[in-house]
């Protein structure tokens, strides 16, 4: 699809309530190329990163430390911002947070309620989730993890989520038309998106885990608001796992960036996470981020060499689905230019 105007790319960011793990890098280093790229080749982006600082699972985390959630996130995402700069990820052109845009959240909720797309019930407001949004027995453990599928007296339909809570004590609250309560994850992102990016995107930007339930239903309220399609395309970059299961905090299983970083390089980091499929479940080991480090070395010692123009081939291979592999195979035979525009492209 040809682009009117700049390329505009959401990349649903942090709750900002702990470390920063592989798993969340490899997004974050995904979308970075992708606009690295895009400048390249003469296209103007717009990249958006968003916070979301109302969640409730950041409550909990906040009063854990004894700290109110505004003040801990504040912290996370300091923490958060520094993993970035190490990974040489670009600060985004926008970086909404959802503290800052509860009237647009409000509004959006409200217009989705007028639309008879959303219903409140005793001071809770539900999106009404269309057929398309039903799932089989197998998405119901994702539905679950997120608290989509709590059971409250006036909810419809065993799909429909809760886009404005009502908050009962120790829960933050702002005032609304249906009573104090707090927004839920997928409208704080649809609503966003649509304040600083418009009623339609280019590109909406997440893990694999961020398919469904998050991203269907973000799409699923900012259509419903607009009546046409809200992302052209879908990037969902594959999962991290280590020791048999994916990397999550629930888990306990992180690999943390500021440590890889420590044992090797921001560079290398990126390189391991860049040389693969971007959109395939991959394994982190140990020996992989060795792997990345003898790349990276290749790929300079070859970009310091005398070489053969190879340029249009590395931008084709980026160009053609982000073929990393295959555009780092033709730097390392070609050498020179080709190698140097390459490490340029990645950041490395």
């Amino acid at each position: 699809m040809p682009l009117a105007g700049a390329l505009r790319v959401w990349t649903c960011g942090i709750t900002p309530y702990d470390v920063t793990h592989l798993g969340h890098a490899a997004t974050f280093i995904w979308t970075d190329l992708l606009v690295s790229l895009a400048h390249k080749l003469g296209i103007k982006t717009i990249s958006t990163r968003n916070v979301t600082d109302i969640d409730d699972v950041l409550t909990a985390a906040a009063a854990k430390h004894g700290e109110r959630p505004e003040e801990f996130a504040v912290t996370q995402e300091f923490m958060f911002d520094q993993d970035m700069r190490a990974l040489n990820i670009a600060r985004p052109d926008l970086n909404p947070r959802a503290r800052a845009h509860l009237p647009q959240i409000i509004e959006f909720i409200d217009a989705l309620i007028e639309l008879g797309a959303a219903y409140e019930a005793q001071g809770t407001v539900y999106f009404q989730a269309p057929a398309a949004m039903r799932r089989p027995d197998s998405a119901a453990a994702d539905f679950a993890e997120f608290g989509d599928n709590a059971v409250s007296a006036g909810r419809r339909g065993e799909w429909d989520v809760a886009i404005w809570k009502s908050s009962g004590e120790g829960d933050p609250a702002w005032p609304s038309p249906w009573g104090w309560g707090r927004p839920g994850w997928h409208v704080e992102c649809a609503a966003m998106a649509r304040a600083v990016l418009g009623s339609s995107i280019d590109v909406l930007a997440g893990g694999a885990d961020l398919t469904f339930p998050h991203h269907a239903y973000q799409q699923a309220m900012a259509s419903a608001l607009s009546g046409c399609t809200f992302a052209s395309r879908s990037m969902h970059v594959g999962t991290v796992w280590t020791g048999g299961a994916k990397m999550a905090k629930s888990t306990g299983n992180l690999v943390l960036v500021k440590d890889l970083v420590a044992q090797s390089s921001g560079e290398t980091v990126r390189l391991l996470l860049l040389n693969r499929v971007w959109n395939l479940q991959w394994d982190y080991t140990p020996d992989a981020l060795q792997d990345a480090a003898v790349s990276f070395e290749a790929l300079h010692q070859a970009a310091g060499r005398a070489g053969v123009d190879g340029v249009d081939e590395v931008m084709g291979a980026l160009a053609n689905d982000l073929n990393v592999p295959a555009a780092l195979e033709i730097a390392l035979a070609r050498g020179g230019v080709a190698a140097r525009t390459l490490a340029d492209v990645l950041k490395v």
